[in-house]
């Protein structure tokens, strides 16, 4: 549909942790999926947000015109830092076209492995 608009441009994940441990084969770990429907490339910055530390701002990440980009949450490094393993935050993701953003869990510190699936919050809607 032509003139529909598909996304948002800011989006909000108030619940980050990545977890630790991990049990079996599984390796836990969190992912940003952001997809860009949009005919140009996303410029998109994430920044993580801590109860007891200054906020890791501005992580630049590209998403390609009408494709989809699974960042995990433990590859993101600004400056040498990254977001500490055990440790909550929250995600803010800003995009200069809207795109589509979902966050996704994969807690294996059990055999009995948990995975959380939830849409971002958008802001701008």
């Amino acid at each position: 549909m032509t003139g529909e608009k598909k996304g948002e441009t800011h989006w909000i994940i108030p619940d980050g942790f990545i977890p630790p441990e991990s049990s079996g084969t599984q390796t836990s770990h969190e992912s940003i999926c952001v997809l860009n429907l949009q005919e140009k490339t996303a410029n998109v910055n994430v920044s993580a947000y801590f109860e007891d530390r200054e906020p890791l701002k501005d992580i630049h990440v590209q998403v390609h015109r009408e494709r989809t980009s699974h960042i995990r949450t433990v590859s993101l490094e600004k400056d040498g830092q990254k977001i500490p393993e055990g440790v909550p935050y929250a995600i803010e993701v800003e995009s200069d076209v809207p795109v589509v953003v979902q966050y996704s869990r994969l807690d294996s510190t059990q055999p009995e492995l948990a995975l959380m699936s939830t849409m971002a919050y958008p802001l701008n809607i």
